[in-house]
């Protein structure tokens, strides 16, 4: 009996198939992640400030050290390693406006402070040099500080532009990376912030990066057109890439001021600048077949986990990732499938009802909180042996179906019961700054009724107000001046004026 093959050796058996195998699989180098964080006005302390509130008289120097230390502990905190994001889209940095205009050296500019911190230089007097430090340097030290280092930075345009509208462009965007960087630009949009392009090398493989910050107002039909033109800018470049390499590795990321799904959700808006224009949409499959060449990862979640940003007790989706059909393709970069998430981080930058604990410059003496927006997040890996046959096999794809409900912010009355802490406790000064966006159970009475305002029984005054205007008007009407009341209220400021936020009629209790 003659064989046609002679029998390989297990050695040279295993050898071939693991060869075989490396045709057939795309085989992951490094991971890395990837987040957006738009940090609500993170301003400098130069003394020049377009915004009223961070003028010298009521943003002081302790300000900015709140500010910054909470800024880079939830950095800190995004990824389980410590050491943070390997890419990181910033929004609301100021645009600075020192006249003499700072180093964008930043490494060098922070270099003499390396034996002291952040928190550190901004307890003692500023000398001149720091106070003439842009906010995006005050950050790279905070993050350094902590241990986060390698980072390169990227800068939104800065200088005296002013929009259309005549208004000056007083935030910008940065992009933090640790990969290197190998071009970038700026794109002028109108009404809104500069978008930046960034394109950085990961591990030998070209990685393009857009941050965005669109104009605001995402349930205004009247500013869509707005958000229109500034799509229009992006999809336009998005274009020009793609028609050089329709498997492109772009990673988009940013404020959008624009819901993931806000074609279905304001139907009043023939045209929107995010599904209509940029095309985004939620689709998975629709990748490999060429059918689309966006998918926005907010589909990545079930609907009920879908927010990072509230508004008028409803949950939004302006902080956005959306990536390009080459993060599929076996080559170059890849995202990680099914690892979009929200950085909510417990006890740290989230109230008790899970809601994002926003900055309160005028909390205490030296602000309070972090952020209007949780930031979101996502993981990539480079390939180590390419094969543009192997596209992403994915698990439980999204089939692009899209909410047109607003998701509510629940929070149920359980939770309230044993959570809520009790606003007449003995010793409790709830003014010192850092109980913002506590919930609290408040009794007393009611002292006025334009607007309506609670006195505690030590004789505080706080206003009662509640973002469902439904509720908002029965409150106004059955409260009387004088008669006692009950309830859970959210503690806050509007305005420089002390409040409890009411957001459900079910915080509403029987008085006693």
């Amino acid at each position: 009996m003659t064989f046609a093959c002679r029998l390989l050796s297990p050695a040279r058996f295993l050898s071939g198939l693991f060869a075989l195998l490396l045709g057939l699989l795309p085989l992951s180098g490094r991971d890395f992640t990837v987040a957006v964080y738009n940090v609500e006005n993170l301003f400098d302390v130069d003394g020049l400030a377009s915004y009223d509130d961070y003028q010298p008289a009521l943003y002081k120097p302790a300000h900015l050290r709140t500010k910054i230390l909470n800024t880079s502990e939830v950095v800190t905190r995004l990824v389980k390693s410590g050491q943070g994001p390997d890419i990181i889209f910033f929004q609301e940095i100021e645009v600075d406006q020192t006249p003499t205009g700072a180093t964008q050296d930043l490494h060098a500019l922070i270099a003499p402070d390396a034996s002291r911190t952040v928190a550190q230089i901004l307890s003692a007097p500023l000398d001149e040099a720091h106070s003439t430090w842009p906010s995006e340097a005050w950050l790279l030290k905070a993050l350094e500080d902590r241990g986060l280092t390698g980072y390169k930075v990227a800068v939104g345009s800065d200088g005296d532009t002013r929009h259309s509208d005549g208004n000056m462009r007083s935030i910008k965007n940065v992009i933090f990376t640790r990969f290197p960087i190998k071009e970038v630009r700026q794109h002028p949009i109108e009404n809104a912030r500069n978008i930046l392009e960034v394109l950085v090398e990961v591990d030998g493989h070209p990685l393009r990066l857009f941050s965005n910050h669109w104009k605001s107002g995402a349930s205004d039909a009247k500013t869509e057109r707005l958000r229109v033109q500034n799509a229009q800018v992006l999809r336009s470049r998005l274009d020009e890439i793609l028609s050089a390499d329709p498997h492109a590795d772009i990673i988009l990321g940013g404020d959008f001021n624009s819901q993931y799904n806000q074609k279905a959700r304001y139907q009043n808006m023939p045209v929107t600048g995010i599904n209509d224009i940029l095309r985004s949409q939620g689709n998975e499959s629709a990748l490999s077949s060429g059918a689309a060449d966006l998918y926005n990862l907010w589909y990545e979640l079930p609907h009920q986990e879908r927010g990072s940003d509230t508004f008028r007790g409803e949950w939004g989706t302006l902080m956005q990732l959306i990536i390009s059909r080459g993060l599929y393709d076996g080559v170059g970069v890849q995202y990680v499938d099914n690892s979009f998430r929200v950085g909510r981080i417990q006890g740290l930058n989230t109230n008790s009802d899970g809601t994002p604990r926003r900055w309160d410059r005028k909390a205490g003496a030296a602000g309070s909180g972090f952020s209007d927006h949780f930031p979101v997040l996502a993981t990539f890996a480079t390939i180590d042996h390419p094969n543009p046959q192997a596209w992403m096999k994915l698990t439980n794809p999204s089939d692009g179906q899209t909410p047109t409900e607003p998701l509510r912010i629940a929070s149920p009355i359980s939770d309230l019961v044993s959570t809520a802490r009790d606003a007449t406790a003995p010793g409790l000064n709830l003014r010192e700054g850092s109980l913002n966006g506590e919930i609290f159970l408040v009794k007393g009475k009611i002292s006025g009724t334009q607007p309506l305002v609670v006195e505690l029984p030590n004789g505080e005054t706080y206003e009662i107000y509640s973002p469902d205007r439904a509720l908002r008007d029965s409150l106004r009407s059955s409260m009387r001046s004088g008669s006692p009341v009950r309830f859970y209220g959210e503690l806050g400021q509007f305005k420089g004026r002390w409040q409890f936020v009411i957001k459900d009629a079910a915080w509403l209790l029987p008085a006693q």
